[in-house]
């Protein structure tokens, strides 16, 4: 939290109970003099809010308000940052696809690689193991 250079004055308080004077039934007032009492700060958004608010009233000293604009700008900007492209969860190895058609354009009954084939159409992640047991294969076959 910030340190005070004269902790008794409060621009901010001071500020607050003025434009609930002013404005008793808004609630949006009372909901930042809550807030501040309770936790001893209102975020840049609400102190903006509030500046909008004081700017109304007509019996709040010019000087006031130029000290709100200073805690205004003091206070850090944030940002969202925008949120990335949705990318597929899963991306088919092409080279384990023509291996497999490969195998299977020579040999269409065999059940290891019509195994390995289903799980590949499936999107499923074929292990290292069996993509070097697809390489034998294709060996054995050439």
């Amino acid at each position: 939290m910030m340190q005070k250079k004269k902790p008794d004055v409060d621009i901010v308080l001071d500020l607050l109970t003025t434009v609930q004077e002013a404005k008793p039934h808004s609630a949006f007032i009372k909901s930042l003099l809550f807030q501040y009492q309770e936790r001893g700060g209102l975020s840049k958004k609400q102190l903006e809010g509030l500046y909008f608010k004081a700017a109304e009233v007509k019996t709040i000293p010019e000087k006031k308000l130029i000290t709100l604009q200073a805690i205004i700008k003091k206070k850090p900007t944030r940002f969202k940052s925008t949120l990335p492209a949705p990318a597929p969860l899963y991306t088919k190895d092409e080279t384990t696809g023509t291996l497999i058609n490969d195998i299977l354009v020579k040999y269409p009954q065999h059940k290891r690689v019509l195994f390995l084939k289903a799980r590949y159409d499936n999107n499923e992640t074929l292990t290292p193991a069996e993509i070097s047991e697809l390489q034998k294969f294709r060996k054995l076959l050439t």
